[in-house]
């Protein structure tokens, strides 16, 4: 049966042409004549039925445009470049939650250094900001303490990179003579904090926690790295991710989570979440595109903000696809969130993708939510799954805090077929490394890792992945009307939920829930797109309720 018969489909074959069993593209194959024979095997990878007359009359399109192919790979352009085409994640007419820009934190009664010094490593950073500002400890005193932290425990938990001591330093004693002379900038002045290393950083490698890029140094500063020490923080160290943004297993090892040392802490944000737990950063900085916050964030029982695609800056970032990667802070509790994430969003002429919104802001008032409409993922709820006991009990504080709690059920699309998307883009963003070979210098070679998946990615047909942006269009509409006259929605930490909306763009707040087997749980809020001002007023309003976010771990190893 013929599926499709269009000149557009030209390129789909191409893509598969351009390979052969052994490998890819060489001199031989380039040289190799395209025929009938070649085309009609190549088109039942992508199921295709074309006839003899019909691929005959493609033959010298195909020749061409893999003449084209080989051109472009010449290029070998470099990670950092963009495509000249940007992902808008706004509904049609859509008008942004906040009107105006506002923010303020709750106050906070002077706090006191603590007597075992020790328990510093578990203040907010709320509570190390009134400590600096009343000058109780210094900003390298502070530094120190953390840097020891890490260098104390990286050894069991291989959380860290690189640690940036002397930078660090150079920024502590900056930042107390600016306080010292009374220019006090705010809530994160003389705060250490870490930076997942596929942000680059000046003066240090940035590894990607690849084995091909282990000895890579950019020598620019990542926008939100600049925007952090902008208003005073001190970045300390570069944190571990899973080669290439997936999983806990970097070139040095797999980072551990800190309640079980025989786990994982997965990823891909694997060492910003395992340090902060373990109390050697009061926060850092990770990124997602499909769970890289909410995943490690759950695994250890940190609290992590994915805010909505366009509002933080990528420039300085590795790219693992241009519409789907977003930064965000992970930190112990959702004000610190909302700290971190007041200092890193909003405008920089680096990044074409980022889009202008207001982010209004407040703490909450105790801890009711009375007058706020959140959704609840029903069908997500009812399923069996590990979490469900914590999750029920979720609902029932959100009711029992005053909150109208509605039905609601995602838009039925293909979800997981979508993500080709993150397929064909990861790919693209990693072709040179393909094509060079070096994927087998990676870790992790099995069927479900990067180096496979780059490599099939190629078989992906141009059409196919316009197809699935066409289906997110569709997507992004449908969660718009779903969501209408609703503040915020929750649901289970993993699930299809984490999938929809990484593919549309919204932002969410994962936080503890409880503790299952010793080990903390998690549950997700999603809100409004650049809705991150109420989202984080009422998912803050939901932990206040809680203590689950003060837990530690006992770090007995």
């Amino acid at each position: 049966m013929k599926l499709i018969t269009r000149r557009n489909s030209i390129i789909a074959i191409l893509c598969l042409l351009s390979f052969t069993l052994g490998g890819f593209i060489t001199q031989k194959v380039e040289d190799e004549k395209i025929s009938i024979a070649l085309v009609r095997a190549a088109q039942k990878v992508i199921g295709l039925d074309f006839t003899d007359i019909e691929a005959d009359s493609m033959l010298t399109d195909l020749e061409g445009q893999r003449a084209s192919f080989t051109a472009l790979r010449k290029l070998n352009i470099p990670n950092s470049v963009s495509p000249a085409l940007n992902f808008n994640p706004l509904p049609v007419g859509y008008e942004f939650p906040d009107q105006s820009n506002y923010f303020k934190v709750s106050s906070v009664n002077t706090s006191k250094l603590p007597t075992v010094k020790d328990d510093l490593a578990f203040y907010t950073i709320v509570q190390l900001a009134d400590l600096i500002r009343t000058k109780q400890i210094s900003s390298v005193d502070l530094t120190n303490f953390f840097i020891d932290r890490i260098k104390k425990y990286d050894s069991k938990l291989m959380f860290a990179i690189s640690i940036t001591e002397e930078r660090a330093l150079k920024h502590a004693k900056k930042a107390d003579a600016e306080i010292a002379a009374g220019k006090y900038k705010g809530l994160l002045h003389g705060i250490p904090f870490g930076a997942k290393d596929l942000l680059a950083a000046k003066g240090y490698k940035t590894s990607w926690g690849s084995v091909p890029y282990k000895d890579q140094i950019i020598d620019v500063d990542a926008t939100v790295i600049t925007k952090l020490e902008d208003a005073g923080a001190i970045l300390i160290a570069k944190m571990t991710l899973g080669e290439l943004a997936m999983g806990d297993v970097w070139f040095g090892g797999k980072t551990k989570n800190p309640w079980n040392l025989n786990r994982g802490s997965s990823g891909s944000s694997a060492g910003s979440a395992s340090a902060v737990a373990a109390g050697c950063l009061p926060f850092a900085i990770g990124s997602e595109t499909l769970g890289s916050i909410v995943s490690p964030s759950s695994e250890c029982g940190t609290t992590g903000l994915r805010p909505s695609f366009g509002r933080i800056s990528k420039y300085g970032a590795m790219a693992l696809s241009w519409s789907m990667d977003k930064l965000g802070p992970i930190t112990r509790s959702v004000e610190d969130c909302a700290i971190v994430f007041n200092a890193i969003q909003g405008s920089d002429n680096k990044d074409l993708s980022l889009i202008s919104a207001p982010f209004y802001y407040t703490s909450p008032q105790g801890a009711s939510l009375k007058g706020m409409r959140i959704g609840f993922i029903k069908s997500e709820f009812n399923r069996k799954y590990a979490n469900s006991v914590n999750d029920s009990l979720s609902l029932k504080k959100l009711k029992d805090m005053g909150a109208e709690l509605v039905e609601l059920e995602l838009p039925i699309l293909p979800y997981r077929d979508m993500l080709i998307i993150l397929s064909a883009e990861s790919g693209a963003a990693f072709e040179d490394l393909t094509l060079s070979n070096r994927d087998d210098l990676m870790v992790k070679q099995d069927k479900n890792a990067w180096p496979s998946g780059f490599r099939s990615s190629h078989f992906i047909p141009a059409v196919e992945y316009i197809q699935a942006n066409r289906a997110r269009a569709i997507l992004i509409e449908e969660i718009h009307k779903k969501m209408k006259g609703l503040d915020a929605f929750i649901a289970p930490a993993f699930g299809q939920n984490l999938v929809a909306t990484n593919l549309s763009g919204h932002p969410c707040v994962v936080l503890p829930n409880g503790f299952r087997n010793g080990m903390p749980t998690s549950i997700t809020f999603t809100g409004q797109l650049f809705g991150e001002g109420k989202l984080l007023k009422i998912a803050e309003a939901y932990q206040r309720a809680s203590d689950f976010h003060k837990k530690q771990p006992s770090l007995n190893f």
